[in-house]
């Protein structure tokens, strides 16, 4: 079951976190993985272990808030496996503040990257999808279904994620694309060590298991555990499920709300 062999599986933001655990785990069930990400240290590193572990993985440097970049990527993934099964849309930004103190130019960078980026990735593929048949994941978040303190900009990104996911599906039933969203409570990846070592010097413990506690069930999710929920939907056996939201998240929103 699961298995993603002869698929073409791109994953942006594969070189760190949720992305990287996507390429891993897509790799070990058969994919052929396109690791695109804008560190090109990160996704080479991701393309190095995947392919130690005898698994396929080609790197793909790319800002995909960058249209003519993202174009290029795309058909010089067709040129070079001539087909694309599987989108994630994974790479993203956050950003702490409410509406008074986002800047405008905070506000313009995570539309760039989360809105626009998921925009630019959408319609690079999609049309080489048309022809056979494909699946979308778009990584969306728990701050697009509950408010949550000074995630102002970020809410806003994530929510037009969920937006685009369901538009998507709508529009492209017909041509045997599915497209699905998750959405993450708290997950256990660098970005959380990094911003916790910035904002709380000298109380990262402390403030670690604050964070792990604001879920229900007690601790962070790990980058694996969002991958296995990403495995099912863009595997065959999830061949009935589009046009939904799935959050993963430790009990968030149903159990805080």
């Amino acid at each position: 079951m699961f298995s993603l062999k002869n698929k073409v599986a791109i994953i942006t933001g594969g070189g760190s976190g949720i992305g990287k655990a996507i390429c891993n785990v897509f790799a070990q069930q058969g994919a052929t993985v396109c690791v695109v990400d804008f560190d090109e240290a990160a996704g080479k590193s991701t393309e190095s272990e995947i392919q130690a572990d005898g698994g396929l993985a080609t790197f793909f440097k790319c800002d995909v808030s960058n249209q003519q970049q993202v174009a290029t990527v795309i058909k010089n993934i067709i040129t070079l496996h001539q087909q694309i099964n599987i989108l994630v849309n994974n790479a993203g930004v956050a950003h702490v503040g409410n509406v008074e103190n986002t800047a405008e130019a905070d506000m313009d960078r995570l539309y760039a990257i989360n809105i626009k980026g998921v925009y630019n990735c959408l319609q690079a593929t999609i049309p080489y999808m048309k022809t056979t048949s494909g699946v979308i994941l778009n990584l969306a978040s728990v701050a697009s279904s509950v408010g949550i303190t000074d995630r102002f900009a970020y809410s806003m990104t994530k929510a037009a994620v969920v937006g685009m996911t369901l538009s998507v599906a709508k529009d492209y039933i017909n041509q045997n694309i599915r497209c699905n969203s998750i959405s993450p409570g708290r997950v256990h990846t660098p970005f959380v060590d990094g911003f916790i070592a910035r904002a709380y010097p000298g109380k990262e413990v402390e403030m670690f298991e604050k964070l792990s506690k604001t879920q229900p069930i007690g601790r962070m999710g790990e980058p694996v555990e969002i991958a296995h929920l990403a495995l099912y939907l863009c595997s065959d056996e999830a061949a009935f499920v589009t046009g939904c939201d799935y959050p993963i998240d430790g009990g968030f929103i149903k159990l805080n709300t």
